[in-house]
């Protein structure tokens, strides 16, 4: 699939067949995470990949009760390792960081014919006692990851000319 294909196929996939996913593709996407840019290239990432099927169950709860969660049969705990760097522009680091590699995750699924839905609403103190997480680390971001058993819905964007400006603030 290409890159472009890819951007506009994604969706957040909320439902998810009983279906391992191929450890070749697992480690394709985790390679793409793994490629992706970071501030001087530090990685300050670390991705707790869940499969057992308890472990998911229990990350459920974690997760705001979403039961979708544990229907995934790969859910990413995505880890900033530097919580406390911000950058020189005053934004903090390891969101931006993850996010990327995270996104590389997203798109790169897609292309292997998976699905991918990023999870903000979660208790970082139970996500981190359920996955053994160190305080001296931050859960960023969880994402699900798994064969799709829904179909996306029509997406609504709003038009270039809303998002973007040349030059000067419009």
């Amino acid at each position: 699939m290409d890159l472009y294909e890819a951007i506009k196929s994604r969706y957040s996939v909320r439902s998810y067949l009983n279906k391992p996913v191929e450890q070749e593709k697992l480690n394709r996407i985790l390679e793409a995470a793994r490629l992706a840019p970071s501030g001087s290239n530090r990685q300050p990432w670390k991705f707790v990949v869940v499969r057992d099927p308890e472990t998911r169950k229990r990350l459920v709860g974690a997760c705001c009760d979403q039961g979708f969660v544990g229907q995934a049969p790969v859910v990413i705990a995505a880890v900033g390792l530097m919580p406390d760097r911000i950058m020189s522009c005053g934004v903090p680091g390891d969101p931006v960081d993850v996010a990327i590699a995270l996104e590389h995750v997203a798109l790169a699924a897609t292309a292997e014919g998976l699905g991918t839905c990023w999870i903000g609403a979660f208790h970082q103190n139970q996500i981190r006692a359920l996955l053994g997480i160190p305080a001296n680390a931050k859960v960023i971001e969880v994402m699900t990851l798994g064969y799709p058993a829904d179909h996306p819905r029509p997406k609504t964007r709003k038009p270039i000319r809303e998002l973007a400006c040349y030059d000067q603030w419009q």
